[in-house]
């Protein structure tokens, strides 16, 4: 039984939305007032991405590719939050944040070699500030808060940015994570994405509260809830919650209201065992490229033609990076255990030796 209380809390977190399905701004108070040039550039990113995914998703079957964690329908969640960013703002990424750290500056190609699991993939530009996509859940919570205390104390105008799933508001990281930041009043941006399933758990099973973001209560810090299939949304919260970072206000908690449309990942997770077919029809109806290319269109910002040359690039750039990738050399066991320490102990010191005569067989 809900109490008055609880009743209270849950009326502050309200979904913030600004676009609605049918391309039309319904909260014109809120409107970030992007330029044309942002509104498009964002479009860009959106349509430019969800090609990417579709060809990613091919590449995977194909063998091409190794481990690959679907993104169609998460546009919005990602790319609008990022766009808020500023270039010299930390991302930590979880598995499905690749395109917020391509976004953010690191070169395509390094994902393919990510995804294969070749150490060249993991060496991240000393100019893009990001960490490597965490594999542990909610561990990134955790770091973020690290981080962003970092910034604090170096006197940085800087935020640290972090994304992680529904399922990641589960675990003891998460609530590690705010609590930490909002103790020390770091300059951090927690964004949930939540796609309604943590693998195939549904969130409703995963927590009792009524929305993920008044979770922010408990931790001191604010919390927002956010239609994660509008990308004016999703920008104009991000772009709050980085300014009350950096004027000292604290940290804040983002929950975006959001749809993966593909597996898990593509290692042999079938959504259709635990989502009914009714419910992705009910999100393929808020699709956020559908609702933002109408609003473009209506202000005479996009066309079939700019969409056009946007699939072209996105399919020329993959094409590229994907035979650059295939030119690296392979990555050998000698490559692995040199890697891991700067100073081999004498037990993998005879196992290099070992390995270096057989590779140069």
């Amino acid at each position: 039984m809900t109490t008055n209380l609880e009743q209270t809390i849950e009326e502050q977190f309200e979904t913030l939305q600004i676009l609605n399905v049918k391309g039309e701004i319904v909260n014109k108070s809120a409107d970030p007032q992007l330029s044309d040039d942002e509104l498009k550039e964002l479009m860009k990113r959106m349509v430019y991405t969800r090609i990417w995914d579709q060809r990613a998703i091919s590449l995977n079957r194909q063998g091409r590719l190794g481990f690959y964690a679907p993104v169609a329908g998460q546009e919005a969640s990602m790319l609008a939050s990022e766009f808020a960013m500023e270039k010299e703002d930390w991302l930590l990424p979880s598995y499905r944040d690749i395109p917020q750290m391509v976004w953010h500056g690191l070169p395509l190609v390094k994902t393919f070699l990510y995804s294969r699991g070749h150490f060249e993939g993991g060496k991240i530009p000393d100019d893009v500030y990001t960490l490597m996509p965490q594999i542990i859940i909610a561990a990134q919570c955790t770091q973020t808060a690290g981080v962003a205390l970092g910034l604090k104390k170096r006197g940085k105008k800087n935020v640290a940015f972090t994304y992680f799933g529904d399922g990641a508001t589960s675990q003891g990281d998460f609530y590690e994570g705010l609590n930490f930041a909002g103790a020390f009043n770091v300059p951090a941006v927690f964004i949930s994405q939540n796609n309604r399933f943590a693998i195939s758990v549904p969130v409703e099973k995963q927590s009792a509260t009524k929305t993920l973001a008044q979770k922010a209560v408990a931790a001191g810090i604010k919390g927002i809830q956010v239609d994660g299939m509008d990308p004016l949304a999703v920008y104009a919260a991000a772009k709050n919650a980085r300014e009350r970072a950096i004027n000292g206000e604290g940290p804040t908690l983002i929950e975006t209201l959001t749809y993966r449309y593909g597996p898990h990942t593509m290692a042999g997770d079938d959504p259709t065992r635990y989502r009914t077919e009714d419910l992705d029809s009910e999100w393929e109806l808020k699709d956020p490229l559908v609702r933002f290319r109408i609003y473009l269109e209506n202000k005479g910002l996009w066309s079939k033609e700019i969409e056009d040359e946007v699939v072209e690039t996105a399919k020329e750039d993959i094409k590229k990076a994907l035979k650059e990738a295939d030119q690296i050399p392979k990555q050998k066991v000698s490559d692995l255990i040199n890697n891991m320490y700067e100073n081999l102990p004498q037990n993998l010191q005879e196992q290099l030796e070992e390995y270096r005569k057989k590779e140069s067989k």
